[in-house]
């Protein structure tokens, strides 16, 4: 099981902790002002990056405290944990692996939308 260091309490297994999705989402400054698709963006569009990426985590199990952490999503790695309201800690960034697929070709994506199409076989 892995351990996240809790800023507060130290390292603990993982299933102490929960997750709380992505950090540094500000909120609105004028929220009234908003249409529904800006609203649509803030509550639902977030990035998903291959990589180093910036998430809010609570100790559930322990101190209850929420904190940041900077997490590799391709290896579920933490690279850094900090409190709510600190900047993101500067992190190296991590290469690639080397069984990463390659982009797909335009000819490539082609044959996967036609893979989803309906077939005509009564």
């Amino acid at each position: 099981m892995q351990l996240i260091d809790c800023p507060w309490c130290g390292p603990r297994e993982e299933n102490e902790f929960g997750y709380g999705g992505e950090a540094h989402i500000a909120y609105p400054e004028n929220p009234a002002e908003l249409d529904d698709t800006e609203w649509a963006h803030y509550v639902f569009f977030r990035d998903n990056p291959q990589g180093a990426f910036a998430e809010r985590w609570v100790h559930t199990v322990g101190c209850r405290r929420w904190f940041n952490a900077v997490r590799d999503t391709v290896t579920y790695r933490f690279l850094a944990v900090y409190p709510i309201g600190a900047p993101r800690p500067d992190v190296p960034v991590l290469a690639p692996r080397a069984s990463a697929p390659a982009a797909a070709s335009p000819d490539h994506d082609a044959h996967a939308v036609a893979a989803l199409e309906p077939t005509d076989a009564r």
